[in-house]
């Protein structure tokens, strides 16, 4: 099944949907044919790259286990030409955040001396020659591992590192302002990286770090929202039933049909204008979506003559 995103829907594990967008077929026909590897078959290329795509998904299930395990959500993950996308919604603390965010190079960091291990084992036992394909194959697991550890410990948003730096900063001065910090670290960081890409001639790295100073745009744009809806009042007896984050007093909601901004909980979730009734109401802090009626934390008034 083929979702509007362009991804093909792969397998459901633990509840958690695993997909691959459509790109990550032509970018992979590319690399596995032109990617320089110096294996003796075509089958080795078509092996390591695939293990590369499992160990990016094993990195992502980490973020994900890890999300539900301090009682957040995360049902869907993604693979694409440039690595993979945990959708992870921990609830709105900096604790919860921070375990979400580094389960991820975690596993990586377990998986390297397993897969070294494995490579010197092949190496004393004999099972394979020395400079043979298999002895490279799990030479290059460590590689891999090894690089995505590094690389996602480089303290640029979003990679894992500039928002664990976000989640410890959360700690000291408050979710809007760390978001702020951690952004600014990250457009510092991506664009040094764009420089350092441009001067090897490094087209996937230039893609990646675009991608991040994108990332880093809207996390900015988000931060300055985050940091005006911490000073509106804001509407008591309800709460999102994801992340516990209560909901401001304001038409900050969007009715798609007639185009109405409008305060969804002053109204029962509907429209003021066309009336028609919204199945869910998202949440501003971590991007849910819930009934209204799982908002509520505390019966609605009562009205009396």
């Amino acid at each position: 099944m083929v979702t509007r995103s362009g991804s093909f829907r792969l397998f459901r594990v633990a509840g958690i949907d695993v997909l691959v967008h459509w790109s990550w077929f032509i970018v992979a026909i590319f690399r596995i044919n032109g990617g320089g590897y110096h294996y003796s078959s075509l089958a080795w290329n078509v092996a390591e790259y695939l293990a590369l795509f499992a160990i990016v998904l094993l990195h992502e299930f980490g973020h994900a286990l890890a999300c539900r395990q301090v009682g957040g959500q995360a049902n869907r993950i993604v693979l694409w030409p440039l690595g993979g996308l945990a959708f992870v919604a921990p609830p709105q603390r900096p604790g919860a955040t921070l375990w979400a965010i580094a389960a991820g190079p975690l596993v990586n960091f377990v998986l390297i001396p397993i897969a070294y291990v494995l490579a010197r084992m092949s190496h004393s036992t004999g099972w394979g020659d020395a400079g043979s394909d298999s002895q490279r194959f799990l030479w290059m697991m460590v590689y891999i591992n090894v690089s995505l550890l590094i690389f996602n410990l480089l303290p640029i948003y979003p990679l894992d590192e500039g928002q664990i730096l976000q989640a410890l900063l959360w700690f000291v001065v408050g979710r809007a302002r760390s978001l702020m910090l951690a952004t600014l670290v990250g457009f510092l960081g991506a664009t040094a990286l764009i420089g350092l890409a441009i001067l090897k001639g490094s087209v996937w790295v230039e893609v990646l770090e675009a991608f991040m100073l994108l990332t880093c745009w809207k996390s900015w744009k988000h931060a300055r929202f985050l940091s005006r809806l911490d000073q509106m009042p804001r509407h008591a007896g309800f709460a999102c039933p994801i992340c516990k984050g209560t909901p401001p007093i304001g038409a900050f909601w969007l009715c798609p049909n007639c185009g109405t901004q409008f305060d969804t909980f002053a109204t029962g979730a509907i429209c003021p204008k066309c009336q028609t009734q919204f199945g869910v109401t998202a949440c501003f802090h971590c991007g849910g979506s819930r009934p209204i009626s799982e908002w509520m934390t505390q019966p609605p008034p009562v009205p009396t003559r």
